[in-house]
């Protein structure tokens, strides 16, 4: 699950239970020839079994609202969805699908020697493409039903009961004239009808949604995908909204992927000039408007990845844009809650014999001196101070980050406020004892110094068969 890279990269430290004395190890620290644990396969897949739990809790119970547009059908992807979203509803989570029709509206109106009209990326839908939109959604839905009916023995979707309930869940209006441009049968979304949708899933029903609105006239509009799912999405108070599209994610200048935006933050991205058209510029703003009206958390990711829904809903770096109301890192005290999530950053080193065993009863009594770092709800960094006041000193000791977080500067942040944090205790100086890390911790401002610097009560514990370096900085 780690990455490869230089020597220095975010330390992972131990408090030895015996002596006092504390170890500290890189990926890339340790020597060749130390013994490493081999992971057979049944405890590898234990290993990642342990480390989804926390997502299986949360997610049970909780509402996703999954867009997708109609050429995920068209091209057979949907079939290994449906793997995905059987996975999922046998979790526990409540499922809201909202699927497009663009290729297959195109399709038809080819077949009929029509040309289609767009301003401002929205259909302008006159008389003929609205009854190829009515066909064209009407055909995919028994599709889609299809799909999520099989039950074939020895395949994904073996024993799955998913029930799926289509109706009148949303109410439409005209867009009218725009620029000058009659949009005709195109219309928006008036209104949800969150009550009918709650009810379907209370009964274990998946809820899919087509892009077509009504109004109360008995017309129908043919509406934009991004629109029905944000608004379904917020009405619904959805734990999440999720995007499948033609491209990896949200991207910066340089076309890296940006893995975590805020609201604050996609806005600002918004308001840069973007050339052409592109996914993210079509469905960021409704993204946008989701988080702002209540959804925890909307992701936009490739529909091209396979099994690119679960790795980004069962993985902490996940494979496409997260967008959140606030920042999805925090770092604060841990709490008495926090104990298991500590044990699980711990345990795989104490499997490969680089961590001397910590037990619980001891991270319960010692919890008040740790901080936690938290990443969307999970723990993915810990470390601890231990102060010496009459010596106006502090151990930094247990510095653990997960391996998917190394090298992006989890460690510096929580190395810099367990510095502030001894500073507001008074403290002078930080130490730390380590056998495999040492440069790490210099290349942030740790000096070597001797035994004898330890607070007396440390050097009294030092174990000099371990030979651990003692490392020293001044805050």
């Amino acid at each position: 699950m780690g990455r490869a890279g230089r020597a220095g990269r975010e330390a992972v430290i131990n408090r030895n239970t015996d002596t006092g004395d504390a170890t500290a190890v890189t990926a890339e620290s340790a020597p060749r020839s130390a013994p490493r644990a081999r992971l057979s396969a049944q405890d590898r897949f234990i290993d990642w079994f342990q480390s989804v739990a926390p997502y299986i809790h949360a997610f049970r119970g909780k509402t996703f609202v999954i867009a997708f547009g109609g050429e995920v059908v068209a091209d057979g992807r949907f079939l290994d969805l449906t793997h995905d979203l059987n996975l999922l509803a046998a979790l526990g989570v409540r499922l809201v699908l909202v699927h497009g029709a663009r290729p297959q509206i195109e399709a038809k109106l080819k077949a009929l020697r029509r040309r289609s009209r767009f301003h401002k990326g929205l259909r302008v839908t006159d008389d003929m493409a609205l009854a190829s939109a009515k066909e064209a959604s009407g055909r995919l839905r028994v599709e889609i039903e299809a799909a999520l009916s099989m039950g074939l023995p020895n395949s994904p979707m073996a024993g799955a009961d998913i029930r799926v309930a289509s109706g009148n869940f949303v109410m439409a209006k005209p867009i009218g004239v725009v620029d000058g441009v009659d949009y005709m049968h195109t219309g928006e979304v008036r209104k949800i009808d969150a009550a009918a949708i709650h009810k379907r899933l209370e009964n274990n029903e998946l809820a899919l949604l087509s892009p077509l609105g009504y109004s109360s006239t008995g017309e129908v509009f043919n509406l934009a995908l991004e629109d029905v799912a944000a608004s379904t999405a917020a009405a619904l108070k959805a734990e999440k909204l999720i995007f499948l599209m033609d491209t990896v994610g949200v991207t910066g200048r340089r076309g890296e992927l940006l893995r975590n935006l805020t609201v604050r933050q996609a806005q600002a991205l918004l308001a840069r000039p973007v050339p052409g058209e592109s996914d993210a510029a079509l469905y960021l703003p409704r993204a946008v408007r989701a988080c702002e009206q209540g959804v925890k958390r909307v992701h936009l990711i490739s529909g091209h990845i396979d099994d690119g829904l679960l790795l980004e809903l069962f993985t902490h770096k996940g494979v496409g844009t997260m967008l959140t109301p606030d920042p999805v890192e925090t770092l604060r005290p841990a709490k008495i809650e926090d104990i298991g999530g500590i044990l699980r950053l711990i345990e795989p080193l104490e499997l490969e014999g680089i961590l001397v065993k910590r037990g619980r009863d001891r991270l319960e009594r010692e919890v008040g001196r740790f901080l936690v770092l938290e990443h969307d709800k999970v723990l993915v960094g810990c470390a601890a101070l231990y102060p010496f006041p009459d010596e106006r000193a502090g151990e930094l000791a247990c510095l653990v980050v997960h391996p998917e977080f190394r090298n992006v500067g989890a460690g510096e942040r929580l190395l810099t406020e367990i510095e502030a944090k001894a500073r507001r205790q008074k403290l002078k100086r930080l130490f730390v004892l380590t056998t495999r890390a040492e440069h790490w911790f210099v290349e942030r401002g740790f000096a070597e110094t001797r035994i004898e610097a330890l607070p007396q009560q440390k050097r009294s514990l030092y174990n000099y068969q371990r030979r651990s370096v003692v490392l020293v900085k001044r805050v």
